[in-house]
């Protein structure tokens, strides 16, 4: 049975998890044992929601009125004062195959299915998630249980078809700071007349998704139309994958991921390999950077995850091939989405000061998609790929897919600006990527798209008593100040040696 109460919009971010507020003497609240953190049903209309229960004390609310965070707001499609009705969810069966998956044992292709259904349409709460994101990581998913995940969560939304037998797509497993090469392999590849849908996530445990970046230069959440348009103007596009209801329960896991900081290839292999499924993607090209502070450590990890990454390919009907490329060091100058804009944006356009690592290694990704995707024959790539980036063509197309995704527009600058000098002469031998990541985060970014790092001294490079660094970029004093506290007390951000 299910009772009705008034729709009112709190205007509450809960980001992605719907949530429900009534007050604690309602008596829907006392007819039916609802009480804190309560998992409940709401329906409006055609549309049902699963949410979670907060419960008020006060005058927040009537007896009468249910509040409604924005996520539930949006999912429900309410309007203000109308019917809201309430009532227990069904159980959620699918969950004693996790608990399965705990106690070790495997999943099956038929509890893949159902656990990525019930993820995809909302059923799990965040504590659920956590438990099945925690019996998934480190090295506990075989590779055909990443396979069968990796099946369900491609299945679990809409999938895009193309005219082309060769879609070509790539991916980076991340872990280095300013590794924006998307940004240029798309127009680059798009330009030598290749099909190149490419749906990118906002950042994870990183301050700067590709996502999050390309939204600093165009509309990034633009809707699946919106991108089979673009892509068949264009070739090519770089759009949010959240966007698009592609592997939507990837999206979900994501969000209770970047909190738990914990890594799984085989969660990272169902969530890359899905997407590109669901894009209609025939070939792919994958980065593994490897290094020391990077998310993938050593040359044995990186030839475990490829071989995970192929194999599960392989299965699934997609041509899969990985490369190793160097993660000891960021890559180009600016670390958060505005900044890293600006350096691809530098190299698009051919500045003097550009960043040469993240040109080639761009090029080097081109031209690896080129030759896989059957555009260039091999070791012939990497000429096509700086034939087409030095003419302009990969500018071009770059302005032209901006365009067809909503206009072009220039990255934002921080209101706040200071520069770290060296303390010490000497030649810089190592560098911490995960605390440059650190300070770009505290000094606000992704959240601020302007915020972040500048870095100025790349392995082997000498510095000066004095000589400028790094710049830490905020939006507000506080946060460079939070930022700056933190860079003061690191003393290996970088390492450098006497020469």
């Amino acid at each position: 049975m299910g009772y009705a109460l008034r729709a009112r919009r709190l205007g509450i971010d809960t980001y992605q998890q719907p949530v429900a507020y009534m007050r604690r003497d309602c008596k829907v609240c006392l007819a039916e044992g609802f009480e804190a953190q309560s998992r409940i049903e709401l329906q409006c209309g055609a549309q049902t929601v699963a949410a979670t229960l907060n419960v008020v004390d006060g005058g927040l609310l009537d007896e009468q009125d249910i509040g409604l965070s924005e996520a539930a707001w949006e999912a429900l499609g309410a309007a203000p004062g109308v019917a809201i009705s309430v009532r227990h969810p069904a159980p959620l069966a699918s969950f004693a195959a996790v608990r399965g998956k705990i106690h070790g044992r495997p999943l099956d292709d038929a509890a893949a299915q159902a656990i990525v259904a019930d993820i995809a349409g909302g059923r799990y709460p965040d504590i659920h998630l956590s438990s099945f994101i925690t019996a998934c990581s480190g090295n506990r998913l075989d590779l055909a249980e990443t396979i069968a995940l990796t099946r369900a969560m491609a299945a679990a939304g809409q999938s895009m078809h193309w005219p082309s037998q060769v879609v070509v797509d790539k991916h980076c497993v991340g872990g280095l700071p300013g590794n924006r090469t998307t940004l240029l392999v798309v127009p680059i590849v798009a330009a030598c007349g290749m099909t190149m849908p490419k749906t990118s996530s906002r950042a994870i445990t990183s301050p700067a998704g590709t996502a999050d970046t390309m939204e600093t230069l165009a509309p990034v959440a633009i809707g699946i139309d919106a991108m089979r348009r673009v892509v068949q103007q264009e070739g090519g596009c770089i759009v949010w994958g959240g966007s698009v209801t592609l592997s939507p329960a990837d999206d979900v896991l994501i969000r209770v991921e970047r909190p738990l900081e914990l890594d799984s290839d085989g969660l990272l292999v169902a969530s890359v390999l899905s997407k590109k499924l669901a894009a209609g993607a025939s070939h792919v090209l994958i980065d593994i950077p490897v290094g020391r502070t990077a998310k993938v450590r050593s040359g044995e990890a990186a030839r475990q995850l490829a071989a995970r990454l192929e194999g599960a390919g392989e299965a699934l009907g997609l041509a899969v091939q990985c490369i190793q490329s160097d993660g000891s060091q960021p890559v180009g100058v600016g670390i958060g989405p505005a900044l890293e804009a600006m350096d691809v944006l530098a190299v698009l356009q051919g500045a003097p000061d550009m960043p040469q690592d993240l040109r080639q290694r761009a090029l080097t990704l081109a031209a690896g998609v080129l030759e896989l995707g059957g555009r260039a024959a091999p070791g012939e790539g990497l000429a096509l790929a700086t034939r087409t980036l030095d003419s302009g063509a990969a500018w071009a197309k770059f302005q032209a897919i901006c365009a067809a995704q909503g206009g072009l527009r220039q990255p934002q600058v921080a209101a706040c600006i200071h520069v770290l000098e060296a303390r010490h002469a000497g030649r810089v031998v190592a560098i911490d990527n995960r605390k440059l990541a650190t300070l770009a985060k505290l000094a606000g970014a992704p959240r601020a798209a302007a915020a972040g790092v500048r870095f100025f001294a790349p392995l082997g490079s000498r510095l000066e008593v004095g000589q400028p660094f790094l710049a830490i970029h905020a939006d507000t004093p506080g946060e460079l100040a939070y930022a700056l506290e933190y860079a003061e007390a690191q003393s290996n951000l970088v390492t450098v040696e006497d020469a």
